[in-house]
């Protein structure tokens, strides 16, 4: 499904990604763990059409996304990219179904449809009684679900997770990673997880390591 070939990455002149090639199958988990200052998370930018690549090619289902206008991105990773974030970044004037309908709206879907899939997502996230709640009325475990929710509202081909439970307490972190095994089965979704959890990197069906910007596994 994804496919990253020979990717690198420099800023101010230093080479962060140095020639990494990825390949990802549909329903797969897969864990990218390394140091910090490994280029994990801009790894992951690049594969998440966030950042564009020096050099090298990232395909998703055999589109060369890397070659793609600002506009035709934008499009392309609302349509097609889930994110998920360390911090959930829900915004806090809205309730957590409006949250997650947002992506739904910017893709220009019709908001009757938007509404039913969120609600529909909310309530596999156990979430169904806290809908019209705002962010400072939920716990962390629940604004991150939230958060997960909304990488959802638009039936992504991809998942991509920058330390999804960095910021949450042992019990939370660990429901949110059988959350994303749960999802895979009963949605057929595939993630991308970067990740300084063993535990969660371990559960994975393959952990790769990036080691000064070359990927290792």
């Amino acid at each position: 499904m994804l496919v990253a070939k020979n990717i690198t990455k420099s800023y101010s002149g230093l080479e962060v990604l140095k020639g990494v090639n990825l390949s990802v199958s549909e329903k797969e988990i897969v864990a990218i763990v390394g140091a910090s200052g490994a280029g994990k998370s801009t790894l992951l930018h690049v594969l998440g059409a966030l950042d564009k690549p020096d050099s090298g090619d990232v395909l998703l289902r055999n589109e060369k996304i890397s070659d793609l206008s600002i506009k035709k991105l934008a499009e392309f990773r609302n349509k097609s990219i889930g994110f998920i974030f360390q911090f959930h970044n829900l915004l806090p004037e809205f309730t957590a179904l409006e949250n997650v309908c947002i992506p739904g709206f910017i893709g220009k879907n019709r908001e009757v449809d938007v509404k039913r899939k969120a609600n529909e997502l909310l309530k596999i996230l156990g979430l169904e009684n806290r809908s019209h709640h705002k962010p400072s009325e939920l716990s962390g475990g629940e604004q991150q679900r939230i958060a997960v929710a909304r990488s959802l509202i638009n039936n992504p081909d991809i998942v991509f997770a920058d330390e999804p439970s960095g910021n949450l307490d042992s019990k939370n972190a660990e429901d949110l990673h059988q959350l994303f095994f749960n999802l895979r089965n009963d949605l057929g979704q595939t993630f991308v997880i970067v990740t300084h959890n063993s535990e969660l990197a371990n559960m994975s069906d393959r952990k790769l390591e990036i080691v000064d910007g070359v990927m290792n596994g």
